[in-house]
C-alpha cells in the first residue's frame, strides 16, 4: 500500500489515538482531478463533495478508474439533483427532510443502489441551518425506515461556531445511541479531534488536506 501523503497522515495519527477505525472525508470541493488523484493513489477512500454538478465533472472518470473510492455527497441535496446524484454518490450525510427521503426511495429502487445515509441534525436548533430538531429526530427516523425503507447508518451535525462544542457532541453521542445507531457524522478541521473523542466515525477535513481554497 503506498503512504497516504504528508497532511492526510498527519490527522490519520492524530485521530488513532481515540479511534483508529474512524474515517477522514476529504472535502475535495473546488480543487480539480490532479489534486484529488495523488490522494486516491496513496490508499484513500473517502471524499466529499457539496454540489452534485461539480462533482460529476470529476468523479464519474475517476470512480471509474478507482472502484473502491467512496463519495460523499455532503451538500444540501436538492431534490431535483437526487436522479443525478444517486448513480454517483455512495454516502448521503445531509438529509434533513421528507421531500429527498422520498425522492431517493424512489430513485434508489430504480438504480437498484443502497446508499449509506446519515439524518442532519440542527443540533444547536439554529435558523439558518438545514436538519432535523432533536425532539423530531426519533420520528423521522422512523419514517425513513418504516416509509421508505431508507438505509440510516448515523446522525450527522455542525454545531454552531460559538458555542461549546464539545457539550453539543456528548449530545449527538447520547441521541445516536438511543437510536441504537452505529456511526456518527460530526467534525470538521477546526474540531475533528473533539468529535472523535466523542465518538464520531466520520470527520470531514478539507483545506488541512488539500491547502486553501481560492
Amino acid at each position: 500500500m503506498h503512504n497516504l501523503t504528508h497532511n492526510l497522515l498527519t490527522i490519520k495519527n492524530e485521530l488513532n489515538i481515540f479511534n483508529p477505525k474512524i474515517n477522514i472525508i476529504a472535502v475535495s470541493k473546488t480543487f480539480d482531478s490532479d489534486k484529488i488523484r495523488p490522494h486516491i493513489m496513496s490508499g484513500h477512500i473517502h471524499f466529499g463533495e457539496n454540489k452534485v454538478q461539480e462533482a460529476a465533472g470529476k468523479w464519474i472518470s475517476l470512480k471509474e478508474q478507482n472502484k473502491n473510492v467512496k463519495l460523499h455527497m455532503i451538500g444540501k441535496l436538492q431534490t431535483n439533483k437526487v436522479k443525478i446524484a444517486i448513480p454517483l454518490f455512495d454516502y448521503i450525510p445531509s438529509l434533513d427532510s421528507l421531500k429527498p427521503a422520498k425522492k431517493i426511495s424512489i430513485e434508489k429502487k430504480k438504480k437498484n443502489k443502497q446508499l449509506k445515509i446519515f439524518i442532519q441534525v440542527n443540533i444547536g436548533n439554529e435558523d439558518q441551518k438545514s436538519g432535523i430538531n432533536v425532539k423530531d429526530v426519533d420520528e423521522f427516523y422512523k419514517i425513513c425506515l418504516d416509509r421508505f425503507n431508507l438505509n440510516i447508518i448515523g446522525l450527522m451535525c455542525i454545531p454552531p461556531n460559538d458555542d461549546s462544542v464539545n457539550k453539543h457532541f456528548i449530545e449527538m453521542k447520547n441521541l445516536n445511541n438511543s437510536l441504537g445507531l452505529k456511526d456518527l457524522s460530526m467534525g470538521m478541521s477546526s474540531n475533528y479531534l473533539e468529535a472523535a473523542k466523542h465518538g464520531s466515525t466520520y470527520v470531514r477535513v478539507g483545506s488541512k488536506i488539500f491547502g486553501s481554497r481560492f
